[in-house]
């Protein structure tokens, strides 16, 4: 789909909607499969939202609650994108993190995140006493803490671009500048109203909204797709601040967590620079603005394991958003991956809440989606 020359009725077999990170992967799996695969993205450029705007971390998967979609999503997809990432040359490292407990009293939650992951088939954590942490991290500061080898980081941005270059060698194609504004679900399938500057109207077989952020939005104007089957839409706000000078840290570091996110931890870009976030606030819709006075925020939270940070070393970093299904004080989500099973439409998957660990678990995320169009 190379023109937008005014063609009102294009029939196709597989679309899919948004182009992060998971869109792609998406893409990606049903092209491989076989399927002839566009990918609708309303920005100008792939990946420009959540994808994008988060801490590039490959997560282990230790806190998920046993059986849901996120643990077993993410542990699967963690194993999978290791693989992937090697074969397909795209830039990550195996750094490692080490969670701590700066007190006592919070070495409970440690022994709890151990439970946990070992639930979840999270089986390489291992305890790291006092002395050991502070040989690790020098410049941390706690009781005791659980060291997770299988947490990395990643070049997101270079994710997508092997994704995009894998569905582009299947015969797929991603159209930026394509904002799917509604959709009628018909007996011949689901067509779609594209707008930007050539607008048109195309029919598909399989339709996937993985429009992130507005993937309510978009389900929402699904004329057939019945409304109770799309849940409200929430959006946590995180603040990230980038270290000046050196980087005193060698790994992640994860503080215990609070209420509405993990807490305000260390993490490393491949190029070495330290960046901690995110603090979360709610928002009623997406705002990137930077609000630079959350800095004294962050020091006090990282000055509970690194006491020694100088004053002024913080700078401002950037902001992400992620889509959540539920309201500030309520437990996170799980995914929700919704096929024809649920809603009662052919071809059709929505996926709402992909938030974290969706970088993670998106190879996991695509085989899912695709087993359920294959059904």
């Amino acid at each position: 789909m190379t023109d937008r020359d005014g063609a009102t009725d294009r029939d196709l077999d597989a679309v899919v909607i948004g182009a992060g990170v998971v869109g792609l992967a998406v893409a990606r799996a049903l092209a491989r499969a076989g399927r002839e695969v566009i990918v609708l993205e309303a920005a100008p450029a792939i990946g420009t939202h959540t994808s994008s705007r988060n801490s590039e971390v490959i997560h282990a998967g230790i806190y998920y609650p046993t059986g849901s979609l996120k643990a077993r999503l993410c542990v699967a997809g963690r194993r999978a994108l290791y693989a992937y990432c090697q074969e397909a040359d795209v830039p990550h490292r195996r750094i490692g993190k080490l969670l701590v407990a700066t007190t006592e009293a919070e070495v409970a939650t440690l022994q709890s995140y151990l439970a946990q992951a070992e639930k979840n088939g999270v089986d390489d954590l291992r305890w790291v006493e006092a002395e050991e942490a502070h040989a690790l991290e020098p410049a941390v500061t706690c009781v005791r803490g659980l060291l997770s080898p299988s947490t990395g980081i990643i070049d997101s941005h270079g994710l997508m671009r092997a994704f995009e270059r894998d569905l582009r060698k299947a015969g797929g194609e991603v159209v930026l500048d394509s904002p799917v504004t509604s959709g009628t679900v018909t007996d011949g399938g689901i067509v779609l109203e594209i707008g930007g500057a050539s607008p048109v109207t195309v029919r598909a077989r399989a339709v996937v909204n993985s429009a992130g952020l507005y993937a309510q939005a978009v389900a929402r104007t699904i004329a057939g797709l019945p409304a109770g089957q799309v849940p409200p839409a929430h959006f946590a706000k995180g603040h990230y601040f980038v270290l000046s000078g050196p980087s005193p840290f060698r790994r992640l570091v994860y503080p215990i967590a609070v209420a509405g996110g993990l807490g305000v931890h260390v993490t490393l870009d491949l190029g070495g620079q330290v960046r901690f976030g995110p603090d979360v606030s709610w928002l009623d819709g997406v705002d990137y603005a930077f609000d630079d006075s959350r800095a004294g925020a962050f020091y006090q939270a990282i000055r509970r394991y690194w006491p020694q940070i100088p004053d002024g070393a913080l700078q401002p970093g950037y902001t992400g958003i992620r889509p959540k299904l539920g309201p500030a004080g309520t437990p996170a989500a799980d995914f929700v991956i919704s096929g024809p099973a649920d809603h009662g439409v052919p071809g059709l998957v929505n996926l709402f809440g992909i938030e974290s660990p969706g970088l993670t678990a998106s190879l996991a995320i695509a085989e899912r989606v695709q087993a359920l169009l294959a059904a």
